[in-house]
């Protein structure tokens, strides 16, 4: 087991731009396990992480009221999915994220292994789920990871329970 920051993971993208860090290259993968028909085949990498970076001004323009929009519901549940094969990657054990939003764009993400909470993150504003940066998706992606992997080190037992 370990982490995934460190420097042999280098940057989360690097000076020609491509995507680097295991968390994005396992975001990439995901997203394009779930193209059935081909209809993403000719975009990068960068062109199919797009959607997760909103600018503040992009975000601020974004309305809060009435329910998410599924399309950002999805790319919500990637990413959390993406934090858990990410885990399993690290350590073998499968990190099963559950999801409850409701229609105001609140709720609660938590990440099992086991009989082990790694991860519990309240929702807020999913309305407006984004991030800056690759950089900074990366970073968060990568942090979360990191940290659930330190649980699962703290815990180990409970992590293997059934």
């Amino acid at each position: 087991m370990g982490t995934l920051t460190g420097s042999t993971n280098g940057p989360a993208v690097n000076e020609d731009g491509d995507l680097a860090t295991p968390f994005l290259r396992c975001l990439i993968r995901l997203i394009r396990a779930q193209d059935a028909h081909g209809a993403w085949e000719g975009k990068s990498d960068a062109d199919l992480l797009a959607d997760f970076i909103l600018t503040k001004e992009q975000r601020r323009k974004i309305p809060i009221i009435g329910d998410p929009d599924p399309y950002v519901l999805w790319r919500l549940q990637n990413f959390y999915s993406c934090v858990g094969l990410v885990i399993e990657e690290c350590t073998g054990l499968l990190a099963s994220p559950i999801m409850t939003i409701g229609h105001e764009g609140f709720g609660r993400l938590l990440l099992t292994t086991g009989r082990l909470v790694v991860l519990s993150k309240t929702l807020r504003d999913v309305h407006r789920f984004g991030f800056e940066t690759l950089g900074k998706l990366a970073e968060t992606g990568t942090k979360m990871v990191d940290d659930a992997i330190e649980v699962i080190e703290t815990y180990p037992d409970v992590a293997r329970a059934s």
